[in-house]
């Protein structure tokens, strides 16, 4: 039977929930919002399935990618839609072409975000760009199993620790299965992140309806990226400096998990990893652009195989380019001294804790990495 002692013991991702042939386990939200296992004891048969397929209590080893790219798609307009480089794109193509299915995060009609699944090259728009809010993956892993018992391929896109989870629910390797996840900080609350948009609305109750919502807005470009919510019929300008994205870079309100994370380091089993290819104007400055270059890790010989199926911009980079600015790759994000006076304060105060927390932390190790880049590319336009 599945028991969570301390909160970093589950990162949330529904394996037992769906593996469980007793339908005894339910997923209920914390007083953070984070969702955790809760077994009903008297329906419990005690088979142990919900231990076997936890990706905390059963993690692999680390290990290091086959090969890495620095790459980025032809299509601008996907591009500029996308992240980094517009990769995950071509690949979700390449795949729904052979008549497959691809998983991946979407916002839902009230703009909370949950994994869904799409058959259809105009679905895959949904999956594209960050979302710093954790996923609610609910029933995907069983679908993605339907679709792969019925002859479909499937691509399953995630964090680490989801892909991990879905890897763990199958217990075999599936041949039609590509499994690709995501470099990842952390995933914040879902609760903070509805309470800032409830915040958002109460302050503004005449605006339109939310017609868009971008974490990565590329406008000014992709190093210095900002928040964007885009409103019906409004022409407003993305801003840098956005209260939810100051918490989430300063490490506020994490799951606990994230701060003992089971799956990063190649330990996910992913058969491909996408991220940003940070620091990429030191490396291979001649494919930077400022519109997103994807880093590609390449975990398995059938991640390699639909990579190379992709028509794509590419050059084949070292593994510890990627790792010098990226080093979200391989290590945990610290737990921030101030996490639990934001979690105190928040039940009280709301949103508006956030910003003295932010001013007494200081810049995260991630907000850092942002300038650095950021006065490293405005160097470089001053020598030109």
């Amino acid at each position: 039977m599945i028991h969570i002692k301390e909160k970093q013991e589950c990162c949330g991702c529904h394996a037992c929930v769906t593996a469980c042939p007793a339908h005894c386990i339910t997923m209920r939200a914390d007083e953070q919002g984070f969702l955790y296992p809760v077994v009903d004891k008297d329906a419990c048969t005690d088979c142990g399935l919900c231990e076997k397929v936890c990706p905390i209590i059963n993690q692999d080893t680390s290990r290091k990618p086959i090969k890495v790219y620095a790459a980025r798609c032809g299509d601008e307009r996907v591009r500029m839609q996308s992240s980094s480089g517009g990769i995950f794109t071509l690949l979700a193509e390449a795949v729904i072409k052979e008549g497959g299915v691809v998983f991946g995060a979407k916002f839902t009609e009230h703009w909370d975000v949950a994994h869904a699944w799409t058959d259809s090259l105009d679905g895959i728009a949904a999956f594209r760009g960050a979302k710093y809010v954790q996923s609610t993956i609910g029933n995907t892993y069983k679908e993605a199993k339907d679709f792969l018992l019925l002859g479909r391929k499937v691509l399953f896109s995630g964090t680490p620790c989801q892909i991990a989870g879905l890897k763990r629910f199958l217990r075999k390797d599936y041949e039609g299965l590509i499994t690709v996840d995501v470099v990842c900080h952390g995933v914040p609350s879902p609760l903070v992140w509805q309470t800032y948009l409830a915040d958002e609305s109460s302050r503004n109750p005449c605006r339109p309806p939310i017609e868009s919502i971008s974490f990565r807005d590329k406008t000014y470009g992709w190093k210095k990226y900002c928040f964007h919510i885009r409103y019906a019929g409004s022409n407003n300008m993305p801003s840098s400096g956005n209260v939810y994205m100051k918490g989430f870079l300063n490490d506020l309100y994490l799951r606990p998990s994230c701060h003992a994370c089971p799956a990063r380091s190649g330990k996910s089993g992913s058969d491909i990893g996408l991220g940003d290819f940070w620091g990429i104007e030191k490396h291979y400055p001649q494919i930077d652009d400022d519109k997103g270059i994807s880093l590609v890790l390449i975990n398995s010989n059938k991640g390699q195989e639909l990579y190379d199926s992709i028509t794509k911009e590419h050059i084949q980079a070292q593994f510890e380019e990627a790792l010098s600015e990226n080093p979200s790759i391989v290590q945990i994000s610290p737990q921030s001294e101030y996490s639990r006076q934001f979690w105190q304060r928040f039940h009280r105060q709301g949103i508006s804790c956030i910003e003295p927390l932010c001013r007494k932390a200081g810049p995260s190790r991630l907000l850092l990495l942002y300038l650095k880049v950021k006065r490293a590319l405005l160097g470089i336009l001053k020598r030109r």
